[in-house]
């Protein structure tokens, strides 16, 4: 007989991989591909936790203190994020700025398409965790503790996490 702690890990793993598959294949801006996917494991949790409370203790946000915790419940965690790219059109100012030649003269604002890109691809990602009844959280704080330690590259400037659980109850919400 298989126990169900022999399948749950590897469920995680191959629920994980789909979401990157989706979030991958999700419709783009001009079909500009501006994004970086990673899959962190237990190790990799437990180093991003210890940042996000340093983080959280440093700027005073208790919401990062909670997340710290809270990411400690899930063994496998999807980390997305996306470069900052303009599409190179001649009338669009979402940004802010009158093109996006003007917008480029300024690499670190954002381009609204690379970060409504990201949202379209993680919306798709977690459509495939819902499709599998996998538990599972957006979380800012720790795509703020990706980017300062680096993990998903330097030029991406803008990254969420998508911790992933497989228990009787969601720990991702509902918390203090």
């Amino acid at each position: 007989m298989i126990e169900e702690n022999e399948i749950k890990e590897q469920s995680l793993k191959d629920v994980a991989q789909k979401m990157i598959i989706a979030a991958r294949t999700a419709p783009k801006g001009k079909g500009a591909d501006t994004f970086v996917f990673k899959i962190a494991e237990r190790k990799d949790i437990e180093i991003l936790s210890k940042k996000i409370n340093e983080m959280g203790e440093k700027y005073d946000a208790p919401g990062f203190l909670r997340d710290a915790q809270n990411i400690l419940n899930s063994s496998i965690m999807i980390l997305a994020g996306t470069t900052i790219k303009p599409m190179g059109l001649k009338k669009c100012g979402m940004c802010g700025f009158k093109d996006c030649a003007q917008k480029d003269e300024h690499k670190n604002i954002p381009c609204v398409f690379n970060i409504g890109d990201l949202g379209i691809a993680i919306g798709s990602a977690v459509s495939v965790a819902m499709d599998h009844r996998i538990d599972n959280r957006i979380m800012y704080s720790v795509g703020q503790a990706a980017l300062e330690m680096g993990i998903l590259g330097k030029d991406v400037k803008i990254a969420y996490a998508i911790p992933l659980s497989a228990t009787s109850k969601n720990p991702f919400f509902d918390r203090k």
